[in-house]
Order: structure tokens, then C-alpha cells, then sequence
């Protein structure tokens, strides 16, 4: 049952997340389809505004850094794991779980069909906006982040807390 209400309470604070995120859509160009990126790119309106590779690295790391510290607190004090393995594998799953909700709901469901996301200019793009194999990609891509994050939330459970 914890399993189920983490579940949910994990996938509401990455739905709030994103949509503040996606409040300014120019500000996470680098989770766009790239031919969607390379047109937004060449628009004029846009130049000033499109974030660098430096901007994208930070923010990635960042992120990385702040789903660490919640996967050790809910996975130490919520869930009382104390070894590496006992981390490790239910960190994997509440990271999947919500890499899941990512991908299907939030990307496939969402993204993908809300018009809000769409940059004045690359309107006749429907069909990268509606390219779902770049967010299947982007779960398995989540995926491999979900064994580096919760192989270092299992170590420092096991060594720190």
C-alpha cells in the first residue's frame, strides 16, 4: 500500500514540477524533438531566448541532484531502508514508476496533443509534436539515469544515513 501512495504522491510533485517548467516552453527546448529544435533555432524570435548547452547541463545536474536527495529521504525515512539492495531496488522502482507516468501521461498523453507546447512558427510540425518514439527513447534514456542515481542513493544509505 506505501508503494501505491508514494506512487501517486511522486508522480503529482513531477506533474507540478513539469508544469511549472512548462510554463516558459523555451526554457526546456532540449526535451523537444530535435528537427522541432533545429526549426525553433533558426527562428529570429527566438534567438535571445533559446537556452545554451551550458544552461542544459546545469539544469540536468541539478535535477539529478534534487531527485537524489528525495529518493534518499523517502527511501530512508519513509520506507526504513538502511542496506544497499533494499535502496537500490525500490528506488529503481519509484523512479520507474514515475519515469512511467512521465513518458505515457505526461509526455504521450499531454505534450504531445496540448497546443500550449507549440512554438509560433513550427505549427506545421504536427507530426515531430506528436513524435512519440522521442519520448520512448527519453524513458529508456530516464532509465539509464535511474541506475546511476539510485546506485548512489543506495550507497549513501548505506554508508551515510
Amino acid at each position: 500500500m506505501i508503494l501505491i501512495i508514494e506512487s501517486i504522491v511522486l508522480c503529482l510533485v513531477f506533474t507540478v514540477m513539469v508544469y511549472f517548467m512548462s510554463r516558459e516552453p523555451i526554457k526546456t527546448l532540449f526535451n523537444y524533438p530535435p528537427k522541432i529544435q533545429e526549426s525553433v533555432k533558426s527562428l529570429k524570435e527566438y534567438k535571445d531566448k533559446i537556452p545554451t548547452q551550458e544552461n542544459k547541463v546545469t539544469t540536468k545536474i541539478t535535477a539529478c541532484i534534487f531527485f537524489l536527495i528525495i529518493i534518499c529521504l523517502v527511501l530512508r525515512f519513509i520506507n526504513g531502508c538502511t542496506t544497499f539492495i533494499d535502496s537500490f531496488k525500490y528506488g529503481f522502482l519509484l523512479w520507474t514508476i514515475v519515469n512511467l507516468w512521465d513518458v505515457i501521461v505526461l509526455d504521450i498523453i499531454w505534450f504531445c496533443h496540448d497546443k500550449h507546447f507549440v512554438f509560433k512558427g513550427t505549427e506545421d510540425m504536427i507530426d515531430e509534436y506528436h513524435n512519440y518514439l522521442f519520448h520512448i527513447k527519453g524513458f529508456f534514456i530516464g532509465e539509464g539515469l535511474a541506475l546511476i542515481i539510485c546506485l548512489l542513493a543506495g550507497v549513501i544509505i548505506q554508508f551515510i544515513f
